[in-house]
């Protein structure tokens, strides 16, 4: 970092958390409005539960092209932070140009491959005979958009990276501010049903792709030319390993989609609730769970730069408090939605619509509120472990960052959504959610524990010029968008 910086580590740590963190988390709640205002239209419709099973079932797909879009782009961002921080921008245009270019061809790509197995797909997702069609209308329209979705989401983490939040944030509020206005006149003005759904999200996501566009031709610490997007595979190696971590967080999130749809579908037809009520309430719990945690992602997100900034400057104690502070704010959102989801689920699933077409609503309202209450009963344990993985990777210590991580997810999570309906049928899967979260607090803390007393007390006035140096030959620097920073070691 250059001088300009430094007040990360004078300033007031609260004024810096506003101003960092505010952007951040706005951009990050936009971002969420995606995913669930089709779902509270297509609720309140005639399509109703039917409709939310179909695009539940959709929702993994996106986040399959996401994790393509957010591993070139976060990987692009990051090695043109590295070139900015060594002054050497010579090869950063032709990372961000071939990222451009290689976003665009994995688009048509899937396209290819999805298009003539969209019924196996969406079946394997968990859509079931009463709500494939809805399902694959849907799917139809967003697949053609793919190639908008993807670079618009690829080029808006280079505009971060380019030092322009705000612009970046204001292409997806604007595009997203436009589903929200089309949502109901193609939903309920013109009966398009679940195409009128489909249409107005991709227009919104066409107008934050030409809002991100514009930007291209005013960037600031890097020129494109039509040699830019000619593939140079040499120096896109480097961004792409930058990217890794953000494709397999993403990918995780699909497999862990998928399994739980999975069992969701078999447990489901045991139940009294069969197939459809399940996957309609757990795509409502996924929307609702991504605006929580998208809180607290944007807080500690925002933070990473004064994080980063004070651990290289062993400013120590401003570490401890920059801590501190995001675990109050975490704490606090979690507890509000803890009381909210325990004393008023309906009220929560009741903004999705009243069940029309189902033989038996009263099920769809029961499964509502035990998946709220049980499922989402530990959402506080939660927040401290995605917020605590963000921190351990801004801090410079991947490897806590991964167990963090991955220990909820994949180690205790998906075991157990496979174990314990067994034993206890569709409701088991909505325990694995608690269970799963307590174990990894437990981690989460021994973790954040032992990395506090391995911070030496004593504050340093070193400037972090060696921060800005790449890491060793055979290291590898690894990013993501929930952990938004680089990091080169672990202790």
């Amino acid at each position: 970092m250059n001088q300009n910086s430094q007040f990360l580590g004078t300033e007031h740590i609260p004024k810096l958390m506003l101003k960092f963190s505010v952007p951040c988390v706005l951009s990050l709640l936009v971002s969420a409005l995606y995913n669930i205002v089709d779902q509270i239209f297509i609720g309140n419709s005639e399509l109703s539960t039917l409709g939310n099973a179909a695009t539940g079932v959709v929702f993994p797909i996106f986040v399959i092209a996401q994790a393509f879009a957010w591993c070139f782009g976060d990987g692009c961002a990051a090695y043109l932070n590295i070139c900015q921080g060594k002054k050497d921008m010579q090869n950063a245009h032709k990372s961000i140009g071939t990222g451009i270019t290689i976003t665009l061809l994995s688009s048509l790509v899937l396209i290819a491959v999805f298009f003539p197995l969209k019924t196996q797909l969406l079946t394997l997702f968990g859509t079931s005979e009463n709500s494939i069609g809805m399902a694959i209308e849907y799917f139809h329209v967003i697949l053609a958009f793919f190639p908008v979705y993807m670079l618009s989401n690829m080029m808006n983490s280079v505009i971060r990276a380019d030092g322009s939040p705000t612009w970046a944030m204001v292409s997806m509020l604007a595009g997203a501010v436009t589903n929200i206005i089309l949502d109901p006149v193609f939903i309920f003005g013109t009966k398009w049903g679940m195409f009128g759904a489909a249409l107005a999200t991709v227009i919104g996501q066409t107008v934050s792709f030409i809002i991100t566009l514009i930007y291209f031709f005013r960037t600031k610490t890097f020129k494109l030319t039509l040699k830019s997007f000619i593939p140079d595979f040499k120096v896109f190696s480097g961004a792409l390993q930058l990217g890794a971590s953000s494709f397999i967080t993403q990918m995780t999130i699909v497999i862990i989609s998928l399994v739980c749809n999975i069992m969701l579908v078999k447990y489901g037809a045991m139940s009294q609730y069969g197939v459809d009520i399940p996957i309609a309430i757990i795509g409502i719990e996924n929307k609702v769970f991504t605006v929580v945690i998208n809180l607290v992602v944007g807080i500690v997100l925002g933070c990473q730069p004064i994080i980063s900034y004070n651990m290289g400057a062993k400013r120590y104690d401003r570490v401890k408090e920059l801590y501190r502070k995001i675990l109050f704010c975490t704490v606090v959102i979690g507890l509000g939605f803890t009381l909210l989801f325990e004393f008023a689920p309906r009220a929560v699933v009741g903004m999705f619509g009243t069940p029309t077409n189902i033989p038996n609503p009263e099920d769809y309202w029961i499964f509502g509120e035990l998946t709220f209450r049980i499922f989402l009963c530990f959402i506080i344990f939660t927040c401290i472990i995605k917020m605590t993985s963000i921190f351990f990777q801004a801090a410079g210590k991947p490897i806590r960052a991964v167990i963090a991580s991955i220990i909820r997810d994949i180690v205790c999570f998906m075991p157990l959504i496979i174990i314990l309906p067994a034993f206890f049928g569709i409701e088991g899967i909505l325990f694995a959610g608690p269970l799963a979260d307590l174990i990894a607090m437990i981690v989460s803390t021994v973790l954040t524990v032992t990395f506090m007393k391995a911070l030496k007390g004593k504050s340093s006035e070193k400037k972090l010029d060696a921060a800005l140096q790449l890491p060793k030959k055979g290291a590898i620097i690894a990013t993501a968008r929930e952990h938004g920073s680089s990091s080169t070691t672990d202790e």
